[in-house]
């Protein structure tokens, strides 16, 4: 999977899971407008991060939204 987090016009972006029980805590992870994360460019933690996340969708967290970082 390629995708770069940062656009030509110097835009980043993140994909963010909301908690569903702590507002305002969450996790962010870098991504490309799409939402498409490089989980081949993140550290081991940070992929374990973003994969229980994901996993958690509806249990712990919201579904994710794209934002300009």
């Amino acid at each position: 999977m390629t995708s770069q987090s940062t656009q030509p016009n110097g835009t980043r972006f993140v994909i963010r899971f909301e908690s569903l029980f702590r507002p305002g805590a969450g996790m962010a992870f870098p991504c490309d407008e799409k939402g498409s994360v490089n989980m081949d460019s993140l550290p081991q933690r940070t992929l374990n991060n973003y994969l229980f996340a994901r996993a958690m969708v509806g249990r712990e967290f919201s579904y994710p939204a794209v934002v300009v970082a």
